[in-house]
């Protein structure tokens, strides 16, 4: 039997007289068509505006070049149109997470940008020497362990009030305590920075001033690492990078990456606290000096040791043994650590470590 006939076709509506498409508005398709074959087109998202002038375009993940002589490209008012109404219908743009630092200062003492760090900042106050260990003693019978705690105490207090920081004291008595339990307790509590109070000591009386150290360079060593832990722990000393290997000499070199870092943090800390100090007494050195103090190892927090003064000095002996004095040495050691954060605000965590022993 023969086959049934094809349907008609439907007559197709012929477009109006009146409507007429501009030369001008070109389509993509059209515009893709015009490059030569094997070009890929790239859309912007947030194209320019008619008659911009930009530079070559980066691939994604690169850096962006300078532009240079000779490569700047003119777009268009009618692409950058065409360009527009692509990216209308793209997805929704999202925009960049906020910074978790400020932006350095612009060498004039004035900050780019302050940003809110909304967490508590943690500080250990490490008074030094304590039991057995009595430290210097002073021809007018004052004794270094005495000093310390006193000044440290006062420090405490002081942070403490202030808002979103707290304090942890190494010792709140007079006991001995290892070095090394001193870092481990500030690393437990992953203190944002270690401050460790002193009072120097010289076999000349004249000796004075105050004084603000830092781990040398040559601390962040193999020793340093022995000291803090076991080979197998060393990726927890790295704050958080996770060594998943068991190089010990990998695990070296990022130690002292860890700790180079640190140590030029720990420098400015230094700076910002010998500031304050020469507004209160004499400085014994108008920078701040490095020395491989053990109690300055740990490789991610910057630490300091401050000799408040020389209680081998008679009248800083005397000024030692004052309260009103050690007040005023506990005030100028915030100032110096509130002139660092403000300097270099800490990163943003998700968690605050206990302080429970």
């Amino acid at each position: 039997s023969a086959a049934p006939a094809a349907p008609a076709s439907p007559t197709t509506p012929a477009t109006p007289a009146s409507v007429t498409t501009p030369a001008a508005a070109a389509t993509p398709a059209t515009m893709a068509s015009a490059k030569p074959a094997g070009t890929m087109t790239r859309t912007l998202a947030n194209p320019p505006a008619a008659g911009t002038t930009i530079g070559p375009l980066a691939e994604r993940g690169d850096p962006m070049p300078e532009p240079s002589a000779g490569t700047a490209t003119t777009i268009p008012p009618a692409t950058a149109a065409a360009t527009a109404t692509t990216a209308s219908a793209a997805s929704p743009v999202v925009a960049p997470a906020a910074p978790l630092q400020a932006a350095r200062s612009t060498g004039k003492g004035k900050p780019i940008a302050t940003p809110i760090v909304d967490r508590l900042v943690t500080i250990v106050i490490d008074a030094g020497h304590g039991g057995e260990d009595p430290g210097a003693r002073g021809r007018r019978g004052t004794i270094e362990k005495h000093v310390t705690l006193a000044i440290a105490q006062r420090l405490k207090s002081a942070i403490d009030a202030e808002p979103n920081m707290r304090a942890v004291l190494t010792r709140d008595g007079d006991y001995y305590l290892s070095l090394g339990a001193r870092v481990e307790k500030a690393r437990r509590v992953r203190a944002d920075l270690f401050v460790s109070i002193h009072a120097d000591a010289f076999i000349m009386p004249h000796a004075h001033g105050s004084s603000v150290f830092a781990l040398s360079e040559r601390g962040a060593t193999s020793t340093a690492a022995k000291w803090l832990a076991k080979r197998e722990n060393d990726a927890d000393l790295i704050g958080g990078v996770n060594l998943d290997v068991k190089d010990r000499y990998l695990a070296q070199t990022l130690l002292d990456l860890s700790q180079t870092a640190t140590i030029q943090d720990s420098l400015k800390l230094g700076r910002s606290v010998l500031g304050e100090l020469g507004g209160i007494n004499r400085l014994h050195k108008p920078h701040v000096e490095q020395a491989g103090f053990a109690v300055l190892k740990a490789p991610d927090i910057p630490s300091i040791l401050v000799e408040t003064a020389f209680i081998s000095n008679p009248d800083e002996e005397k000024k030692l043994a004052n309260e009103a004095y050690q007040e005023r040495m506990a005030n100028a050691l915030l100032k110096g650590i509130k002139r660092y954060f403000s300097r270099n605000p800490p990163l943003s965590r998700a968690t605050v470590a206990s302080i429970a022993p």
